[in-house]
């Protein structure tokens, strides 16, 4: 199993949490994802073959953009 860790600033409460998980957890290859709203840190558990480019869409489509 591989992780993927982004930080996401504008994590703030249990609502980007949930959007953050459904939009992930739709991505073929993704086993499970852990929001941390204190250190806004998006952690992402997966085959390996997932991409960042796909998990940085996913989260742009939940409305969330990772730290530069």
């Amino acid at each position: 199993m591989a992780e993927t860790i982004f930080k996401v600033p504008d994590v703030s409460c249990e609502h980007c949490v949930t959007a953050i998980k459904g939009e992930l957890t739709q991505i073929d290859g993704v086993e499970s994802v852990d929001v941390d709203i204190a250190s806004k840190l998006v952690t992402v558990h997966h085959d390996g073959q997932v991409t960042d480019q796909q998990l940085v869409t996913g989260l742009d489509e939940a409305g969330y953009e990772i730290a530069s």
